[in-house]
């Protein structure tokens, strides 16, 4: 009974004794904050722009969603697969349009690919050889010496572009060179040697 009685005491002594005051937090004083070019504008009162963030669509959410059972991929099968169903070209299995036009085999590759194909060949007028030393032979070597040609890829063309008031020299000496028909008759009038190697060529 003893014991009972001193902690009836002790209980007793603590609600009558009076709470230890709790330590409040240093005040710390505030600017002003962010100034707003409109007055009552803040940044909790931002808003995205109507429609920035679209409702997602719930699929299989019953029939008057209109996205149940296939829920908008379609039927099964082929028209239900990533890359699936048919292409513009397609006619219900006949063969397609392109297909049954005639086809002519046997390509020119000339036609595919200049690069690689065709000839290339720089091209030089006859009145460019108006003041042309007669006793240097005229080859493609020596026009890009003299920088009438900047570059042979595939040879050099003489063609029979003539100017007013220009002349061809007498004796001109060629070599590894071909010509158009025009060019070829202009030189021979002027007593050009062509040499065995200078092959004409169609204008």
């Amino acid at each position: 009974m003893a014991e009972k009685k001193s902690t009836r005491k002790a209980a007793a002594a603590r609600k009558g004794a009076p709470e230890a005051k709790k330590a409040k937090a240093p005040v710390v004083a505030r600017g002003e904050g962010l100034k707003s070019s409109e007055p009552g504008t803040t940044l909790a009162a931002l808003r995205e722009n109507k429609g920035a963030r679209p409702k997602r669509t719930r699929v299989g959410r019953g029939h008057g969603s209109g996205m149940v059972k296939t829920g908008g991929e379609g039927g099964k099968g082929q028209t239900v697969r990533s890359g699936g169903g048919k292409g513009p070209a397609f006619e219900g299995g006949q063969t397609p349009w392109a297909r049954r036009l005639p086809h002519k085999r046997g390509y020119s590759q000339k036609a595919r690919d200049i690069g690689h194909f065709r000839t290339t060949f720089a091209v030089v007028n006859v009145f460019a050889l108006a003041n042309w030393d007669a006793s240097i032979e005229v080859s493609p070597q020596s026009l890009i010496e003299h920088k009438l040609v900047t570059k042979a890829p595939d040879g050099v063309k003489i063609l029979g572009g003539t100017k007013a008031g220009a002349t061809l020299p007498q004796g001109l000496r060629f070599r590894d060179v071909v010509f158009s028909n025009s060019a070829r008759e202009a030189l021979a009038a002027a007593g050009a040697h062509f040499g065995d190697d200078a092959a004409p060529a169609a204008e």
